[in-house]
């Protein structure tokens, strides 16, 4: 879900309701990701941002409305790494984990991370730093064991 521009609280809830109802009927969605609006580069950006207390909010009445999605994601390349671990915290289980130079369109749409690049040792010290022991995962959220 995009958020931090046109929106209000109010479309969130209704948006976030409407899913939770969705994922009731149909059980098809394995993760939940808000995705920060970004004002830089395009007519919106009169707008501005959503600043980080409205980042963690979302994070976390995402997590307590959608009670029935497995996982909350934090897209680490939108919202930056301090964001994100802060995530963690406000109801993420999930940082969207290393990334090659696909994300290169966030970084042009002015995201935090200019050079979108995180190790799997980077990776594994910010969830260490929020009390949490990463996980490497497939895509259907299945951990890898490295022999």
């Amino acid at each position: 879900m995009l958020f931090g521009h046109i929106e209000t609280r109010a479309h969130r809830i209704e948006h976030l309701i409407m899913l939770r109802e969705l994922q009731d009927r149909t059980g098809g969605f394995d993760a939940f990701i808000p995705l920060l609006f970004k004002a830089s580069n395009n007519t919106l950006s009169y707008l501005g941002e959503a600043d980080t207390i409205e980042i963690l909010r979302t994070f976390a009445i995402s997590r307590i409305v959608l009670d029935n999605f497995r996982h909350i994601k934090s897209y680490w390349p939108m919202l930056g790494r301090e964001q994100s671990q802060l995530a963690l915290l406000y109801g993420a289980d999930d940082v969207d984990g290393t990334i090659n130079d696909s994300t290169k369109i966030y970084s042009m749409a002015g995201s935090k991370e200019q050079k979108p690049v995180m190790t799997a040792q980077d990776l594994e010290a910010m969830a260490a730093q929020c009390g949490y022991v990463a996980l490497e995962r497939d895509s259907f959220y299945r951990q890898v064991i490295k022999k």
